[in-house]
This record gives structure tokens, sequence and C-alpha cells, in this order.
């Protein structure tokens, strides 16, 4: 695999899990910006992203949602103008995470707004799934020569493939989230089973970008592999706007954090071999070849004579057919273990 390095972290098999808040939505004001980076920051994320647009650049007046989390049927504008984040906010919120060392960054939708991230520093891109299928604006992503994340909701392989084409050629620096795209959704559609089917095709690290109400499908996609999982993050899940009640509250969000680090521990090498906390058992609970009762000496072995206990510092029960037939050189007592040298 090829690894993907954004900042101080690398990203790829056999390093920690790249954990990203999606803050986009969930705040208005600055303050409000500062304290989700603050909390997130606490609970031991990677990146804090959000999402920077022009709501008449992202839909047209015909553009409808249907979703239950926002009422109904609304038209997109109506809604999306309501989410649009202040330029001003944002630069000050990218200083803010600059002198934090946090790693901030956002999802443009239109040329524009790459050159305005391209102004104010950015190290990182993310294309949202919405624009999988927008090869122009990948292509002028990738001229910025800077690390991206690419979701893929909605998409089949041949549409992953030819986005992944369009950006490698001029860019390397690009790893893919696997995605649903409904909001929220029912998790038994994650098929979480594509992260290895993408990471055995394009060979670059694969990520999560979730979108179930709860932390449970995020947890098990690191065990299915993910390298990067991103998560919407809120400070309350009641509160009022399309994302918040699939988002994560710090509980959850310091909860899943904790999770995903104790699976990435629990992964190992892959190479079958007993742990070096097995050692004890394998003196102790395996077992060995005893003497079922008193043996004279001169005996002829046969199976009635041997029994299999426990412990397992003897001869093991795989080589039984190798001492019967053997005499015994003195007497052995019931329940002692067969040794070699008290056979000829």
């Amino acid at each position: 695999m090829k690894l993907l390095k954004i900042g101080k972290s690398k990203i790829g098999d056999n390093f920690p899990t790249y954990i990203i808040a999606e803050i986009g939505g969930n705040f208005f004001t600055f303050e409000q910006g500062k304290k989700l980076i603050d909390t997130a920051i606490t609970c031991g994320v990677d990146a804090v992203k959000i999402q920077t647009f022009k709501a008449e650049k992202l839909v047209s007046k015909h553009a409808t949602f249907d979703m239950p989390n926002i009422g109904g049927k609304r038209k997109q504008l109506d809604i999306i103008r309501k989410l649009e984040l202040n330029e001003n906010i944002q630069k000050k919120l990218f200083e803010y995470c600059k002198n934090k060392k946090i790693t901030f960054f956002s999802t443009p939708s239109h040329p524009n707004d790459i050159n305005f991230l391209e102004n104010i520093g950015t190290k990182l891109y993310k294309i949202g799934s919405d624009d999988l299928t927008n090869i122009p604006l990948i292509k002028y992503v990738s001229k910025c020569k800077k690390p991206t994340i690419i979701s893929t909701g909605m998409s089949n392989m041949k549409e992953i493939k030819d986005a992944v084409k369009a950006y490698s050629s001029k860019n390397s620096k690009l790893a893919l989230l696997h995605c649903v795209s409904m909001y929220p959704y029912d998790p038994k559609y994650s098929n979480l089973k594509a992260i290895h089917t993408m990471k055995k095709e394009f060979k670059i690290p694969i990520g999560w970008s979730d979108h179930t109400k709860g932390i449970e499908t995020c947890i098990a996609a690191v065990a299915f592999g993910a390298n990067i999982v991103e998560k919407h993050f809120t400070l309350n899940k009641n509160a009022k706007g399309p994302d918040h009640a699939l988002s994560a509250d710090p509980r959850d969000f310091s909860n899943m954090i904790k999770s995903i680090r104790l699976i990435e521990n629990t992964k190992g090498t892959g190479i079958k071999k007993p742990a070096k906390c097995e050692f004890g058992s394998l003196k102790n609970v395996r077992k060995s070849i005893v003497a079922s009762k008193d043996i004279p000496a001169g005996t002829t072995l046969t199976n009635s004579f041997l029994e299999i206990k426990r412990p397992g510092n003897g001869i093991s029960p795989n080589k039984l057919n190798l001492i019967i037939g053997k005499k015994t050189k003195k007497m052995i007592k019931k329940d002692d273990q067969i040794k070699i040298n008290y056979l000829r």
C-alpha cells in the first residue's frame, strides 16, 4: 500500500487510524467553531473538517432534499444558504487551528473555493461524494499537489477508477473513503467489506465516512481495515440542523476513539503463532502422556497403561504412537508423566 502523509501522521496499514471530526454545518460563528474544535481536540481527533461553498454555486433552484431530519421534502437552496460559512470565520478558524497544532481542512465544491483555500494555506483537501464524478473539480484540486481524500458514496468501481485516474494524472497523494450517502441510514447498508475490495484494487489508504446514528459502524469499519474514520461531530445531537442527529457528541466521540485504539491493538501481525501471554498456558493447560496406573518395570506399553492429562510439559499426545510398544526401564507410578529416558 502507498502511504499518505498528512503533517506528521502516516496513514496506511500498520499505522494508527486517522480520525477526522466533521463539524461543517454544525456551527455558524467563530466562537461556536472554536468550541467544537477545542472539544474535538480533547476527544483525541487527528483533524477537524469543515465545508467551503457558496450556496448558489453548489445547487440550482430546482434541487430538493427529502430527509426526515429536516422535515421532509424541501428546497436544497433554502437549507444550504443557512449553512454557508462566512469566509472571514473560516480564515480565523484556520489560523486558530494552526496555533493549536491541529490539522484543519475543508471540502470545496467549486474552483473558486479551492482558490480561497489555497490563499489561506490549506495543507489538505477533501472531495465530497457529490463531486466524485466531477472530474474537472478533481483535476483542479490535484494540481494543488496537496494530500486529498475523496469520498465515494453513491458510486460504483468504474466511477471511482475514473476519479482516481483523473486525480493521479497530476498528483499521487490520495486516499479514498467508503461511504453511504444517506443522512442518516440503517447500518445494514454499510457494506463494510467494500473497504477490503477498494484496498485490493487501488493499493492506497481506504477509510470510512460515517452517516449512521451511533458510533458502532465506525468501530466496525476499523476492524474491517479502515485507515481513516470521518464522523460528524456536535456538542448537541438535538440541535436544529441536518447533521446534528447523525453526529457524535463529545462523549460518543471519546468512546469511539478509545474503542478504535483498542481494536488497533488487537489486529496483530496476521502470523499465526502463540502469543507471548500464552507461553504459561502452553505448559499449564496443554496435556501430556501420563501413566493411567502403576506400571512395573519391564512392561510393554499399550493404550491401557496410558492417559492424557495436564500439564503440558511432558511428551505431547501427538507422539503417542511413538511410545506404544516400548518397554519401561523402571516403575512408573499412576499420574506420573512418561519420560523418554524411562523407556527402551
